[in-house]
């Protein structure tokens, strides 16, 4: 597996005083098996939490499954998560559009 984490920031504009309506920070987390890519977020503001998120394959996209949190990529990605701090881990369902606890799932 390979990993590469990378820093986004999504903010309005600020206005005259310096301040904006929204401003987020976060890591993009991309584990690479050589066939398929996980991707989760992490954002700054919550640093012992994570989202699992979605699958890539060339340049589709899959939305995760129940099934996939037991396929070895999403579990050395766990893995990875909790050794970097990340003790809070969800998955995003997309049957149910919600994010659900790893513990839950």
């Amino acid at each position: 597996m390979t990993v590469e984490v990378s820093h986004h920031v999504d903010a309005s504009e600020a206005d005259a005083d310096g301040f904006h309506d929204y401003h987020y920070e976060y890591e993009i987390y991309e584990f690479t098996d050589g066939v398929r890519t996980l991707l989760a977020r992490a954002y700054s503001d919550e640093p012992e939490m994570a989202a699992l998120m979605r699958w890539y394959t060339g340049k589709h996209s899959y939305w995760l499954k129940k099934r996939d949190l037991h396929h070895p990529l999403f579990l050395e990605a766990m893995a990875y998560l909790r050794m970097a701090g990340k003790s809070k881990l969800d998955w995003f369902d997309r049957k149910s559009g919600s994010y659900v606890p790893l513990n839950d799932a």
